[in-house]
């Protein structure tokens, strides 16, 4: 289907519990795309009138007696057309211009100290490589990339119509910030300890599958994703689904409805429930909203002034996740206060003790070493082995920690559902100068 024909989708739509959705023809592609917030999914031409998504379901538009599109029906669901929308090519284009030429970070006084990529004794062609694959579509839909060496930034640069002023949605990366505030809340005694009973804290509900075992789920448990519970992204057969879980009415309940399939500290098992139910605590310990908690004790202490968090666990969030939008600056700035230990500018804002636990080895997900919600994962280069400790998302989301390069590497994307670049941009074109060295 060429692209005039697309654009006839073109529109803002009514959606799921009264949102609405956009599609939009790209002319870069040739492919239409149904954009929830600012995540971008494909759908594939099928028949007239006809596509399939990302999981080969049928969108069927429907047209009006003047046969224009006036709306779509996916399963039994029908949603009207609200209105058409006049997208800017900013949307769909990495720069409209080819401009690849280096620029030194402005410094904004935000906190962040800035240098250039020349006397960060990183490789300026490798990120000159890095630039010119981003724009040319090897490494499609990277939204910024952001580096922070020696304490300093040194490379900050977004595409499409993001800037440096954007929210961006983290999606998993959100995770390290649920640890991050369970660390602040034991240090500051609102909670005892990571060895807490989570069942305890949660006395108001009468859940199912009880058990003495399911008693025995502790904090650390979840911050490790070792709840034992049925509950496993990378099995489709577990009853703990994501997707389950996220149009279920309450996102706690049916985390611990769920049987118990093994001891709570034995097998790592990738489940959001637990995350959740981190931040679920600490909101209720606190008795303060959690962006409010997190905006008094994480986000001011840094200088964040600008985020959003609408932690609701229930089927309101079926389509945020609960998660955290920031800056890429800020993320860097949250990276950086690890790199430093749980410190910012001088301050101990995360206890060193519960940082040092959080980038420490405790589980294994998916094959992949793991923390308290941090990934410690290694990125082999040329023969050489680097070891990152990262905060990452769905589509490319990646905040990560090089501790013995003294480096910060933040990326924003929008490759959801699918294979992203970030891994690859770090490996082929941030890491190699080290080999150098």
């Amino acid at each position: 289907m060429n692209y005039e024909k697309l654009k006839e989708y073109d529109g803002l739509y009514e959606y799921l519990n009264n949102g609405t959705i956009r599609m939009g023809a790209s002319p870069k592609d040739t492919i239409l795309y149904a954009i929830i917030n600012e995540s971008k999914y494909k759908l594939k031409a099928f028949e007239k009138d006809i596509f399939l998504n990302m999981s080969n379901e049928k969108v069927t538009f429907y047209r009006n007696k003047s046969k224009e599109i006036a709306g779509y029906i996916t399963g039994k669901d029908s949603f009207k057309l609200k209105h058409k929308v006049d997208y800017p090519k900013s949307i769909w284009y990495p720069r409209l211009s080819k401009d690849i030429k280096y620029r030194k970070p402005i410094n904004l006084k935000d906190g962040l100290k800035v240098g250039t990529i020349e006397k960060s004794g990183l490789d300026p062609k490798l990120i000159t490589d890095l630039m010119t694959k981003i724009i040319d579509g090897t490494y499609p839909n990277v939204h910024s990339v952001l580096i922070i060496k020696d304490n300093k930034l040194v490379l900050e640069e977004y595409f499409y119509e993001y800037n440096k002023d954007s929210l961006h949605e983290l999606r998993s990366a959100t995770k390290s910030f649920f640890s991050a505030l369970a660390g602040i809340a034991i240090d500051k005694k609102i909670i005892k300890s990571t060895n807490e009973k989570v069942l305890s804290f949660f006395p108001e509900y009468n859940f199912e599958n009880n058990s003495d075992l399911k008693k025995q789920i502790t904090i650390e448990n979840l911050l490790t994703n070792e709840s034992g519970l049925d509950c496993d992204a990378s099995n489709p057969k577990t009853v703990g689904n994501e997707t389950t879980m996220n149009n279920s009415d309450d996102w706690i309940k049916f985390t611990f409805d769920l049987p118990m399939i093994a001891n709570p500290g034995e097998n790592g098992m990738y489940c959001s429930g637990n995350p959740i139910a981190v931040g679920e605590i600490v909101e209720k310990e606190s008795k303060t909203k959690l962006a409010d908690f997190a905006k008094e004790n994480l986000f001011e202490p840094l200088g964040i002034k600008q985020f959003k968090w609408n932690f609701k666990p229930d089927k309101s969030s079926v389509e945020t996740f609960c998660q955290l939008y920031l800056r890429p600056r800020d993320m860097a700035k949250f990276g950086l206060l690890y790199l430093n230990n749980g410190k910012w500018n001088g301050k101990q804002i995360v206890s060193e003790d519960f940082v040092k636990q959080s980038l420490s080895k405790h589980s294994v997900i998916q094959g992949v070493d793991y923390g308290y919600l941090w990934w410690i994962k290694y990125f082999d280069v040329n023969g050489t082995r680097y070891y990152g400790k990262g905060a990452q998302g769905n589509g490319g989301q990646r905040i990560y920690l090089f501790q013995e390069q003294n480096m910060i590497i933040v990326i924003t994307a929008g490759n959801y559902n699918s294979q992203s670049s970030s891994d690859e941009i770090i490996k082929k074109n941030i890491l190699p100068v080290f080999n150098k060295k």
